[in-house]
């Protein structure tokens, strides 16, 4: 399993885990396409735009390993914002390629590519 240097482990302040820190014994937990509703709370809604920034300020729009990232926190991007790279893409692999879905990412989280620093967020997301 590929570590991902230099990529944050979790949201500052929080116990919202961006990365692992070894390989299931069992294998890859599957990346699944979760369903995100408009009543999320405000903490989970800023875990998905501070995550997909990290995947922005990591690789930008080049492929990329899934490795030791979170499957969980990959699942609530997976299949909008994050894509498969390859095909066939199996979403139980360690060393699957994804990708980040430029104009679908835009159009979800447009102030993680127009803010000057990544860890902005929204003000209404702080306010509900």
């Amino acid at each position: 399993m590929l570590k991902h240097r230099g990529f944050p482990g979790r949201l500052p302040s929080t116990d919202f885990q961006f990365v692992i820190r070894r390989a299931n014994k069992d294998g890859a937990t599957p990346l699944i396409a979760r369903k995100r509703f408009a009543d999320r709370r405000p903490a989970d809604r800023r875990a998905d735009s501070a995550f997909l920034a990290a995947l922005w300020e990591h690789f930008g729009e080049d492929p990329f390993e899934r490795g030791n990232l979170d499957a969980g926190r990959l699942s609530w991007l997976f299949g909008r914002e994050v894509i498969p790279a390859e095909d066939p893409f199996d979403p139980c692999d360690y060393e699957a390629i994804l990708r980040i879905d430029l104009s679908v990412a835009r159009r979800s989280f447009p102030h993680v590519f127009d803010a000057p620093d990544p860890e902005v967020t929204r003000p209404e997301e702080d306010e509900q």
